[in-house]
């Protein structure tokens, strides 16, 4: 490699004040024309400058200034893009902590009761929503075995009419809460993440339906994964207690 070539080409770094005084406008200048990219590579400088506005008749659009205002504007907006992105960054940083330890808190679990329980009570803290609720579906005559408060029993056909025969997630920014999902605590949601639960090819259909107080909560645009995993693990948890086949 050519040293001498390198150096010749290296970007000299802008020139340092002298102990006591500033550098001189000439010395910024003469940098400048030394190194005409230093502004495309520091666009964010263009937001500081203060150009003289070129006036050249009533009728003549002065483009030096409409390519700065210009640059300023794309400055901005990707400013803007940047910061949406850091806080949809953070919340799915949240959300993936709150699901983590709603599936930890469902592993813990000493016995089926407290599993759902700890459905039924814990996980509306964990997930920072006001309702969690099991629904199961009735097959026929013969009433499913989770009879515990905080489950309701459902219909058949219960599941698909909720969520379609391919989807396992409907996400509701504006909702009322049907009682027959969230039973009692119907009143409070505002907003629902239903969610299909699958037990056991021998267990009839389910759904874990969540609900905020809050509106838009919950939004279409949202990812789905966490939520899917979190029902999926919960599938299996029960699958195991109620030891049931896969």
């Amino acid at each position: 490699m050519d040293r001498t070539k390198d150096k010749s080409t290296a970007i000299e770094p802008p020139p340092r004040p002298v102990a006591g005084r500033g550098i001189a406008a000439a010395e910024v200048a003469n940098y400048l024309r030394q190194h005409p990219d230093f502004l495309v590579d520091h666009p964010e400088l263009l937001e500081l400058l203060t150009p003289r506005t070129i006036r050249r008749g009533e009728r003549v659009i002065d483009m030096q200034q409409f390519l700065l205002e210009r640059q300023r504007s794309e400055i901005a907006q990707l400013k803007t893009q940047q910061r949406s992105l850091l806080a949809t960054t953070r919340a799915n940083l949240v959300s993936q902590g709150r699901i983590h330890s709603a599936v930890l808190a469902l592993l813990a679990a000493a016995s089926f009761e407290q599993l759902i329980q700890i459905v039924t009570t814990d996980l509306a803290v964990l997930l920072d929503a006001d309702v969690v609720t099991i629904g199961v579906e009735q097959l026929g005559r013969i009433r499913p075995r989770l009879t515990h408060q905080g489950v309701q029993i459902l219909d058949a056909g219960t599941v698909d009419g909720v969520l379609g025969p391919e989807r396992d997630v409907v996400l509701l920014a504006e909702a009322h809460g049907d009682p027959k999902l969230f039973g009692d605590g119907a009143g409070l949601v505002r907003s629902a993440a239903i969610l299909r639960l699958s037990v056991s090819a021998a267990a009839p259909p389910g759904l874990l339906c969540i609900g905020s107080r809050r509106s838009g909560k919950f939004h279409p645009g949202q990812g789905t994964e966490l939520l899917s995993f979190l029902a999926r693990g919960l599938g299996i948890t029960i699958a195991a207690w109620l030891d049931l086949p896969a």
